[in-house]
């Protein structure tokens, strides 16, 4: 029976988000060949996910030859009838791939889905003759289909036993724990036509079609992997399956920080933490040179580098571990910690210099979903490109660390040295001696501050460095709109009526943007000793709190007497 897989054509032909180790291209039906090509795929000797064999497609160079040769479409059924028998009589144990047919550019052709198999290692028939009896064990190498020997099958049949975690079943979960929303939504993202499928096919038959659930019919479970994607709440399964973002304004020593956890499926909480980094602690500069009509533009730390370490943390990291995924953000740089560090094969010196290339992934199923959704690099590219990233922005490099052990992995990404070096010197001309300086905006000040303009980024030239709104009149937006110091003053008095928090007292004026109201409010009745702070050797404790001084009082009621 032919059946829609769980990936775009597109994604196989053309895009190439699927590494070439994982597909073969073959002109036609070559039983012998296509066999040993699927008990490679099932035998998964580097835990890549299995892959594909496209019949109809010739190659060449290792890319196929478009528009394909196609199929005969009557002998189409007759081929899948004769991989259902081979399935059983030439595989051992008995193996059998999904089919799915397509029309490309008016040509058939015959796509087969070979997952990695949960009974490995599978051996192979040599010859499909009558009178031949000699089995071989099949694995890929790049993108070629080899008899494994000597030393590689060892090692497969070391393997037996290794089927990795997110490929198990996880035999306390029901395929009720699986959200046909979330599968539903994954096909949408990935361009599957499977999706077409979904409202007729039961979570029996959608998982098995996507791999996702396994064991005997009578006793189905779902796999780890679908319930870190496809479930809602995938911590409950595995404990400290999160992403936690902690920002330090002083560095990890001092004595102020703000943290946000994110929990949810994988996809959904690298989208999120991603998201959440870049609105609240990115910044852009742009350095004018006189003697080029263009600016020169770069970020404290460039996205793309940090969108890479956090999708290799999710990728690579141990699920059976009960610590979450931690990125720091400080000024001078962004860490990001994952357990346990990368396999022991891999030379840490290496990777340092992007060559490493790894013998073997520890989450095959959960790097092939993020994969799919380019959420994540694949056959150790991951980290040249986030080398790239800072190199292209003129970063310092990053550097990868773990210890001896491989417990932990972190990837260290310094900021900017002239982004830093810029803004140290900003807030030295405007003689910023703001005690809240290290705290990041929150998602609704950062949709004001990007409204009316009040973003971080930085504009400079040969003589001076200075914020682009420096301003009351661009802060608050029109001259006539900005109220002025006096009158802020004043409503803070009158307000600041008990100790407050500066949030508390922000809520408590009704104002939204928190840097308007340091500037327009807070620092110049600081200045004039007007209020203090209860904690005034630890100004970014997330314990201080603001009340009047003497001074204060005595303009409060001075306040209170004349009617204001």
């Amino acid at each position: 029976m032919t059946l829609a897989l769980p990936i775009n054509i597109d994604s196989l032909l053309h895009r190439r988000t699927i590494e070439g180790e994982r597909i073969e291209y073959k002109a036609g039906w070559n039983p012998q060949s296509v066999l040993a090509t699927l008990g490679a795929f099932a035998n998964d000797f580097h835990n890549l996910g299995g892959g594909y064999v496209l019949l109809g497609v010739e190659e060449r160079d290792g890319r196929p030859v478009l528009p394909p040769k196609g199929l005969d479409p009557a002998a189409i059924d007759g081929i899948q009838k004769e991989l259902l028998n081979l399935g059983n009589s030439a595989i051992q144990p008995p193996y059998h791939p999904l089919t799915a047919v397509h029309d490309v550019d008016g040509r058939t052709i015959l796509v087969l889905y070979a997952p990695g198999g949960e009974t490995r290692p599978y051996r192979t028939k040599v010859s499909l003759s009558t009178s031949s009896r000699e089995w071989a064990y099949f694995i890929r190498r790049h993108s070629s289909t080899v008899r494994a020997r000597s030393e590689d099958e060892r090692e497969l049949l070391a393997l037996a036993a290794t089927v990795p975690f997110d490929d198990r079943f996880h035999r306390n979960a029901s395929l009720d724990n699986l959200s046909f929303r979330l599968i539903q939504q994954h096909l949408q993202d990935v361009g599957s036509d499977l999706l077409q499928e979904v409202a007729e096919l039961s979570m029996d038959a959608l998982g098995r079609r996507m791999n996702i659930v396994g064991g005997p019919r009578e006793a189905l479970f779902p796999k780890n992997v679908g319930l870190l994607f496809f479930n809602d709440r995938p911590h409950e399964f595995f404990p400290a399956t999160q992403i936690d973002v902690v920002w330090f304004p002083d560095g990890p020593g001092g004595d102020y920080f703000e943290e946000k956890e994110f929990r949810g499926p994988l996809a959904a909480i690298l989208r999120d933490a991603v998201s959440y980094i870049e609105r609240n602690f990115l910044k852009e500069a742009v350095v004018k040179d006189p003697h080029r009509p263009e600016a020169e533009r770069f970020w404290n730390f460039p996205i793309a580098a940090i969108e890479e370490a956090l999708g290799n943390a999710i990728y690579h990291r141990s699920y059976e571990e009960r610590e979450p995924v931690e990125v720091r953000v400080m000024p001078e740089e962004l860490l990001v910690l994952s357990y346990p560090g990368a396999d022991r094969s891999i030379r840490m010196a290496d990777l340092q210099r992007g060559q490493a290339v790894s013998r073997r992934y520890r989450n095959r199923r959960i790097g092939e979903f993020l994969k799919e959704l380019d959420l994540a690099e694949g056959r150790s590219t991951g980290v040249p490109k986030i080398l790239r990233a800072m190199r292209d922005n003129g970063s310092p490099a990053p550097s990868f660390e773990s210890d001896e052990d491989r417990t932990w992995f972190r990837v260290r990404l310094p900021a900017h040295s002239a982004f830093a070096l810029a803004d140290q010197t900003a807030r030295e001309q405007l003689g910023e001696q703001d005690t809240l300086q290290g705290e990041p905006l929150e998602d609704k000040d950062r949709e004001t501050a990007t409204a009316t303009g009040q973003d971080k980024q930085l504009k400079y030239n040969e003589s001076s460095i200075q914020p682009l709104h420096d301003t009351p009149q661009d802060r608050h937006g029109t001259p006539q709109d900005a109220p002025q110091v006096a009158e802020c003053v004043e409503r803070l008095v009158r307000t600041l009526q008990t100790e407050m928090s500066r949030a508390g007292l922000q809520a408590e004026l009704n104002l939204r943007d928190r840097r308007s109201f340091r500037e327009a409010y807070l620092k110049p009745a600081l200045k004039a000793g007007i209020i203090e702070m209860t904690l005034p050797d630890k100004p970014t404790s997330r314990n201080q709190r603001y009340r009047r001084t003497l001074a204060g009082e005595t303009l409060a009621r001075r306040l209170t007497d004349s009617g204001k």
